[in-house]
């Protein structure tokens, strides 16, 4: 299918505590199990995307070479005035092209989701988000976890066996 990525991982880039369990999640425990445990690709902004490229069309490009996008939920990227602007071509390409499956990860409670930004909304109507539950943080490397299960049924099949 000329795709080079299984996802592309779209997650909130601020510098704050609450950050550094997210970007510890993206960074460490996402490829520990999805690339090395599941045989997935990942496309992650800031280890994939090299300095000096075009950031606007390096991710663009990564997006379009990925099978699904995966969207960390934090009250950060809810709250954050000016949205990403991977987030705003992911959902693009999600709901208006209509070619890339989302898989939204709610990584703390959300609530009530009536801040989020119309598309996201349409996004959990349709298809739920998958929970982040504290209980997991105590073996978060397990693959076999009931989180992991779920991600795995949403991401595309691998051609390597897991």
């Amino acid at each position: 299918d000329g795709k080079i990525y299984d996802a592309y991982v779209i997650y909130p880039k601020n510098h704050t505590n609450e950050a550094n369990f997210v970007e510890y999640f993206v960074y460490q425990i996402m490829p520990d199990i999805l690339e090395n445990k599941c045989g997935y690709k990942l496309c992650i902004y800031g280890r994939d995307i090299y300095p000096g490229e075009d950031t606007v069309s390096a991710i663009e490009k990564r997006m379009q070479k990925s099978r699904r996008l995966i969207i960390l939920l934090t009250h950060h990227l809810i709250n954050c005035k000016e949205h990403a602007y991977d987030q705003h071509i992911a959902l693009y390409n999600a709901l208006i092209q209509n070619d890339t499956k989302v898989i939204l990860l709610e990584m703390e409670a959300i609530g009530t989701y009536g801040k989020l930004q119309e598309s996201l909304r349409f996004i959990i109507k349709q298809q739920g988000t998958i929970k982040w539950k504290e209980q997991h943080t105590v073996h978060p490397q397990s693959s076999n976890s009931r989180f992991w299960k779920q991600v795995r049924y949403h991401m595309p099949l691998t051609l390597k066996s897991s």
